[in-house]
């Protein structure tokens, strides 16, 4: 089909906003690809497989289902309001309480953050000790700032670093289910393993416990939302990205899953900070840990890329607003990025990273996330009410109502500890909002 020249016709927004239109639907897909894919399957598989047993795969299933039913509300709303502030736009339209509003930004602030510095710790262990033996605090603090840099350099340069980034990791991940297939096929490993669940509990807690844990490995997707303003036609490109690119990540996790449970027994995953050497160190095709340690490292730069981006472009979005300072809405003369938020950002996660390990920053950010998919999933039916004069995607009115209530129900599967980090953190936004006003 040839693309219409009218650009309203085609869905293109007008280009008078600070922020340059330059991400095509193919760079927001793969930005949504990129972004789920990383540090959740290269760092937490093992983890995952400690809590569901060796069908580490059901788990990672389960938390694809649930990530779309909330990705039918971000579908709807981001073609509806296309603009940059996202989940805290979306829940200031429907209920219109400031304070709310700022908690729930703030949520997604620190959520994306929380996971820049889950990546961060994972980038230090045991991908980067296959070339050199560094302090975590040393290395994370420089990989921080190195990622601070080039979201700083531009909107257009980022995005073609994560379109390489984001081809080197799904190559990374082919290469497991290559070499793994090989090493079942000369008779190692034990195929049965993938169908077992962990011993002295039920399948259903199992799986829970495993998808709650796994659905770490699922976000990313709602940060796309963020680029609203940088996306050539957001009404239009939004929804083939959203599900595309979930789609897309959930079917090479299930690859990835059931491979690497059938040829590394469960234990010796859950024991690894990189599980997935385990894998491509077994087998006649196998590869030094060297190859494959640094693909997974520059998976996890992707990971922490584009969760900076996303939270910087949020900064920015409600200084638009009004919510927070409009000193997080200054744009840099040349580079037209908003490097007031950008500097904040960095300086954030650096202390999450200080201060926290990583299944406890993993934990954390979905629990935040849980809370911020609730909150969206409620508003998409609150803003039914209001009529936009632009066609816009339309979700069918149980997918929010089941958003909700598996958001809720998968906060039951977090503990006591990571209740109290969440809680701590929305306790500080809290005081910054008081404080401000």
């Amino acid at each position: 089909m040839t693309p219409a020249r009218d650009h309203r016709a085609a869905g293109q927004e007008p280009g008078d906003g600070p922020l340059e239109r330059v991400i095509s639907r193919r760079m927001l897909t793969f930005f949504v690809i990129g972004d789920v894919l990383g540090a959740g399957i290269y760092a937490l598989v093992g983890e995952v497989g400690a809590k569901t047993g060796g069908a580490i795969w059901a788990a990672f299933l389960l938390a694809l289902l649930l990530a779309l039913f909330t990705a039918f509300a971000y579908a709807e709303l981001v073609t509806k309001y296309p603009k940059a502030a996202g989940a805290a736009l979306y829940v200031n339209r429907a209920f219109g309480r400031p304070f709310f509003t700022f908690m729930v930004a703030f949520a997604v602030v620190a959520s994306g953050l929380a996971s820049a510095a889950t990546i961060a710790r994972a980038f230090s262990g045991d991908y980067l000790s296959a070339f050199v033996t560094l302090p975590v605090a040393l290395v994370g603090i420089a990989f921080i700032l190195a990622i601070s840099l080039i979201n700083l350099r531009g909107i257009r340069g980022s995005m073609r670093f994560n379109f390489i980034l984001t081809t080197i990791e799904v190559a990374g991940l082919l290469l497991v289910v290559v070499i793994g297939a090989a090493a079942l096929g000369d008779g190692l490993g034990d195929p049965g393993r993938a169908l077992q669940f962990r011993e002295g509990s039920s399948v259903m807690i199992a799986l829970l416990s495993g998808a709650g844990l796994a659905f770490f490995a699922l976000l990313g997707f709602e940060d796309s939302v963020n680029l609203a303003e940088e996306t050539r036609r957001p009404r239009v490109d939004f929804p083939w990205a959203l599900f595309g690119g979930l789609m897309v990540a959930g079917v090479i996790y299930l690859f990835v899953t059931v491979i690497a449970s059938m040829v590394v027994p469960t234990g010796v995953l859950a024991s690894s900070d990189g599980p997935l050497l385990e894998v491509t160190s077994t087998g006649p095709l196998a590869v030094p840990d060297r190859v494959f340690s640094a693909i997974a490292l520059f998976a996890l730069a992707n990971g922490a890329l584009i969760n900076m981006i996303m939270a910087s472009r949020l900064l920015y979005g409600m200084a638009g607003e009004g919510i927070v300072p409009q000193a997080f809405g200054r744009i840099h003369p040349s580079r037209r990025t908003p490097w007031v938020a950008i500097a904040f950002t960095a300086a954030v996660t650096v202390v999450l990273l200080l201060t926290g390990e990583i299944g406890e920053l993993a934990d954390t950010t979905v629990l935040l996330l849980l809370i911020v998919f609730a909150s969206v999933n409620a508003s998409v039916l609150v803003l039914r009410k209001e009529t936009v004069t632009q066609p816009h995607f339309r979700s069918p009115t149980v997918m929010p109502v089941i958003g909700m209530v598996v958001s809720v129900a998968v906060m039951t599967t977090k503990d006591a500890q990571t209740f109290a980090r969440a809680g701590v953190l929305l306790l500080i936004g809290g005081l910054l909002w008081k404080i401000s006003r």
